[in-house]
């Protein structure tokens, strides 16, 4: 498969990883939504990205950040960014719970892309798994009427870019390693989105301050873990997992906000986790 690994259990382990760490950082996004704007918290949630590289530049210089792939990094940060905005737009647009499903439905475009893409195999347990997975995310996140609104084209938007970022990571992981291809999504993602801040800066306080430098180094982390995951297996095999991140979300709420979950909530919990644990049992093609 042009050199790249074929490891799906490591790599669902990792993505599981990847998904506590994002449910985290929803956490903190949350926290800070209401005195910070969505351009001041995607700028800063990509500058830290940057900034977490500075000690490896320092220690081994640029050698290990170079790369004859710019266009294809370019690309992914491009996939990527455009699914943070989308995404911002859908949760100050739609109730959140509709919101949340489309970051949550990635996963169902991404067998799908990925065996366009990469002509990577597309069996029907891929498929069935996916949908038990989305299924589960439907019965947790009890979309509303609003989720047929016009409106919600850019929450599909969302969950489209998002599979394109994952595949595109897959894509270059023959030649690039995870730090890499993170290191180049924060710092084209960095450049880019502080292009609104020319219109829409706002002073920050010491307060917020800390929290977008908390969600940013969990952000990061979360991308460098979830871009070796996508090395280490292909997007379609492991997909399902990243469905984890909605039932840490909610265990989260219940823990911070009281949120108690409800029966509906629980089942489709359990097959958010069923469709996990078949996609990490599946044996290598």
């Amino acid at each position: 498969m042009n050199g790249r690994l074929d490891k799906p259990l490591q790599g669902a382990a990792l993505l599981a990883l990847s998904a506590l760490l994002f449910a985290c950082m929803g956490v903190g996004v949350r926290e800070v939504s209401g005195s910070v704007n969505n351009e001041s918290v995607v700028f800063f949630r990509n500058l830290v990205g940057v900034v977490f590289f500075l000690p490896l530049i320092l220690l081994k210089g640029v050698r290990p950040l170079r790369t004859q792939r710019l266009g294809s990094h370019l690309g992914r940060a491009g996939y990527g960014l455009a699914a943070m905005y989308c995404f911002f737009y859908a949760i100050a647009h739609l109730p959140l719970a509709d919101a949340m499903l489309f970051t949550y439905a990635a996963p169902l475009f991404t067998p799908l892309i990925a065996r366009w893409w990469l002509k990577e195999p597309l069996s029907k347990r891929i498929l069935g798994t996916t949908v038990v997975g989305l299924i589960g995310v439907l019965l947790v996140a009890k979309p509303s009427a609003a989720l047929l609104d016009s409106q919600a084209l850019i929450g599909l938007s969302a969950s489209i870019m998002a599979a394109f970022a994952f595949v595109s990571i897959r894509e270059m992981s023959d030649t690039e390693p995870a730090y890499r291809i993170v290191f180049y999504f924060s710092l084209f993602s960095a450049l880019i989105s502080a292009i609104p801040l020319t219109w829409s800066w706002q002073p920050v306080s010491e307060h917020d301050l800390a929290l977008l430098l908390g969600i940013g180094l969990l952000a990061t982390a979360s991308q460098l873990i979830m871009s070796k995951a996508y090395v280490l297996a292909a997007p379609g095999l492991i997909g399902p997992v990243a469905y984890l991140a909605i039932v840490f979300a909610g265990a989260i709420a219940w823990w911070r906000w009281g949120e108690t979950p409800d029966l509906t909530s629980l089942l489709g919990a359990a097959l958010i986790l069923i469709a996990s644990l078949l996609s990490i049992t599946r044996r290598k093609r």
